[in-house]
């Protein structure tokens, strides 16, 4: 992973953290609309890029943190979904979902385990 501080040294809203990474990695908006098999379309982007979107969704971080090489948690941290006190166990989940009970918890774990072992 590339570590986001030596990209965005000025502190820099998500939206032109973004821009910056892409740049850096010699991308265009529509190369990484291929990256992320159009899941995230150019126009939404530029859009995010330029700060007209200020809250964009989990999976859309996601689906950036992995056409960029970055840590998902780190996005996170800087979209606001996350502070520094927060645990990165479960984040997608969480984010996704809203707060889970124990209970829940426990039981995505075991429905998680349940598929791991179907796959083998």
């Amino acid at each position: 992973m590339t570590d986001e501080r030596t990209i965005d040294e000025e502190g820099t809203d998500l939206g032109g953290f973004l821009k910056k990474v892409r740049q850096s990695r010699g991308l265009s908006l529509r190369e990484v609309e291929r990256l992320t098999d159009g899941t995230v379309s150019n126009g939404y982007l530029s859009q995010l890029e330029n700060g007209n979107i200020d809250k964009p969704s989990a999976m859309m971080l996601h689906r950036l943190s992995n056409a960029y090489k970055l840590d998902y948690h780190e996005i996170m941290k800087r979209a606001g979904f996350l502070t520094e006190a927060e645990e990165p166990l479960n984040r997608m989940a969480t984010s996704v979902l809203g707060e889970l009970t124990s209970d829940e918890e426990d039981q995505l774990l075991a429905f998680l385990g349940f598929l791991r072992r179907q796959k083998k």
